[in-house]
């Protein structure tokens, strides 16, 4: 099963897709981090640990920036958090190289639960590697929805089902 959770920044989208994630394995489920820590930002690292604290023993951890495919084995249930940041990580490659690392996760016989921050809803950015990341973000989202079973968007903790 694949299922895909959306929303904006502290949406509480991680924490209900941490929940979904549980419930869904038979075994200790696996938590892909795709955070790449090159970027020197503190800020960032604390928000990592929070996360880290939250989850505390209940996930497997599995920090990957770049290759999804390469730690997703059949068979065992995976929390990808977050789409978002595999993005940014590899914001230089093109459209096709992108959909096809999320196609290619589509063909493992795995639970597979998506966390993505919805960045598509404001106004259009000024400059062109912002504009580049928003389209890129809509897209990679769209092709997920799309070979997702379920589908829920994030408000203030709560989950909207969409499919």
């Amino acid at each position: 099963m694949k299922v895909l959770y959306f929303g904006g920044q502290k949406s509480g989208k991680s924490s209900l897709a941490e929940r979904h994630a549980k419930e869904m394995a038979s075994n200790l489920p696996y938590y892909v981090a795709t955070y790449d820590h090159s970027f020197g930002d503190g800020e960032m690292e604390n928000r990592i640990e929070k996360h880290r604290q939250t989850r505390r023993d209940d996930f497997i951890t599995i920090e990957e920036t770049h290759d999804l495919a390469r730690v997703i084995e059949s068979g065992h249930t995976y929390l990808i958090d977050c789409i978002s940041m595999w993005l940014l990580n590899r914001l230089g490659e093109s459209e096709e190289v992108l959909i096809a690392e999320i196609e290619a996760l589509e063909d493992i016989d795995a639970n597979i639960v998506f966390v993505l921050n919805d960045v598509t809803c404001g106004v259009i950015p000024i400059d062109s590697m912002s504009r580049q990341y928003v389209d890129l973000s809509g897209l990679i989202g769209q092709k997920i929805a799309s070979l997702c079973d379920e589908v829920y968007e994030v408000k203030l903790g709560l989950r909207i089902r969409l499919k």
